[in-house]
């Protein structure tokens, strides 16, 4: 596992992540419309070189083996 960096809902994800990787997180922050996602964050990790996000309420976004991203809701 690689460390990555952290940035706020709503901010610019860091620019090394793909275009799907990004509608994704665009994706999930659109569906927290209405709530106070003030002091969340995104954290960023790399596993086997692929990116995995995961937000504050446990929601995380990963690149499958297969080069998919997928979104994962926290129960």
């Amino acid at each position: 596992m690689q460390l990555g960096t952290r940035w706020n809902v709503g901010e610019e994800p860091p620019a090394r992540l793909s275009p799907e990787f990004v509608a994704a997180v665009r994706a999930v922050e659109a569906e927290l419309a209405g709530v106070d996602t003030g002091q969340w964050r995104w954290t960023l990790t790399w596993l086997e070189g692929r990116p995995v996000a995961e937000l504050d309420d446990g929601t995380i976004i990963r690149v499958d083996y297969d080069g998919v991203v997928a979104v994962s809701e926290p129960e």
